[in-house]
């Protein structure tokens, strides 16, 4: 009851964000091919398409929704410039978790919120005449999980994925939705055997897989920094690559971020102070896609209550460098969203948006305790 007090204010505060798309974002309610836990579609289309035409697949965190991350992010902003179709999948269930644990989900068609969201990218192409060779993932928190799901159980769809604070593949797997022991960093395994986990997903599959982009900030106490380290480990055993860095950058794409490279599969960020979760960069994730070239910026989305500017010429792997200014406080540990390059509002209304998120979100988790991915007593208790 408390809950649905807060949704007016939460819908008043949540409107004015970084999102300056000139289109409107689209359900979808044809049938798009097997979805057998119905996971919503929702297509943001630009005026005018590029040839060919990429897509860029953007997966919610829990608690948020296909038009909260739309709303949130800048990737249909981006879409109206570059010409690009994204696709907000919408999760089905109370908590809005996605499904990362089940052996449906992380077994190529075996059903699955994996699999309604697989069969979104084949209606793209055939529905939208996007490319297949010119598709992409991201997420953010279980939104950053599905993306490894996806980037696992079905590798031939895309090309590249950018994953914010997220779990290895198979981290969760298990009946409970929840895995306490995959979000305090204390599943442990060898590069073998994560990669095992990939590989077991889709048996005797031999083909191109997508490079993986991976952020983590080391503060975060929801999925704890531990699963950054088995999520390079995971990556780099798929695709047989030295746990050894090739490069280590610091100070890269912005203060305090470290980025290390292996080979030209694996990109990791860490985020130095850092909580869940990592603030959105979306044109080093458009380099890292290839849509933008070898040119990005240092700035990105996400939580925080600053402004935060720069620009960077980009490296071989089409990632940018860049400086920022401003403040990144994040809000509690559930996921808030706000952004970086968006006009500074009061610190105030700042403040009571966080209470808001961090009120509801915490609410919501009393309800559904085993679905949300920010069930920390104190957090919690914080938000009043």
């Amino acid at each position: 009851m408390y809950r649905l007090a807060l949704l007016p204010a939460l819908s008043l505060l949540l409107s004015p964000l970084v999102n300056a798309a000139t289109q409107q974002l689209v359900q979808v309610t044809a049938d798009i091919g097997p979805n057998p836990n119905d996971v919503g579609m929702f297509v943001y289309k630009p005026a005018k398409l590029a040839s060919p035409l990429p897509l860029i697949v953007a997966i919610h965190e829990c608690t948020a929704s296909a038009t909260i991350y739309f709303e949130s992010t800048q990737y249909a902003t981006l879409a109206d410039e570059y010409g690009f179709l994204v696709v907000y999948p919408n999760s089905p269930r109370s908590g809005s978790c996605f499904d990362v644990n089940t052996p449906q989900t992380l077994t190529h068609n075996g059903g699955g919120d994996s699999q309604g969201i697989a069969s979104m990218v084949t209606y793209s192409i055939a529905t939208y005449g996007v490319d297949p060779s010119l598709v992409y993932v991201t997420g953010t928190s279980s939104g950053a999980m599905m993306t490894n799901v996806m980037a696992g159980s079905y590798p031939e769809l895309f090309q590249a994925a950018s994953v914010y604070s997220g779990v290895a593949f198979g981290c969760f797997a298990g009946a409970s939705s929840w895995s306490t022991q995959c979000a305090e960093g204390e599943l442990i395994q060898t590069p073998q055997q994560w990669g095992q986990e990939v590989s077991n997903a889709y048996p005797g599959y031999t083909g191109s897989r997508p490079k993986m982009m991976l952020w983590h900030g080391t503060a975060d106490e929801t999925l704890l920094y531990p699963n950054y380290g088995e999520e390079i480990k995971q990556w780099t055993d798929v695709f047989g690559l030295s746990q050894t860095p090739t490069t280590t950058t610091q100070n890269d794409p912005q203060s305090g971020y470290t980025m290390t490279t292996y080979g030209t599969e694996v990109v990791g960020y860490s985020a130095a102070g850092v909580g869940h979760t990592v603030p959105v960069h979306e044109t080093i994730d458009l380099a890292w896609f290839g849509i933008t070239g070898s040119t990005g910026t240092g700035t990105g989305t996400g939580t925080g209550t600053g402004t935060g500017t720069g620009t960077g010429t980009g490296t071989g792997t089409g990632t940018g460098t860049g400086t920022g200014t401003g403040t990144a406080a994040e809000w509690g540990q559930c996921g808030g969203l706000g952004g970086q390059d968006q006009q500074p509002a009061p610190p105030e209304l700042h403040a009571l948006r966080a209470t808001l998120i961090t009120a509801s979100a915490c609410l919501e988790s009393r309800e559904h305790v085993h679905e949300l991915n920010m069930i920390t007593s104190g957090h919690c208790e914080s938000a009043w």
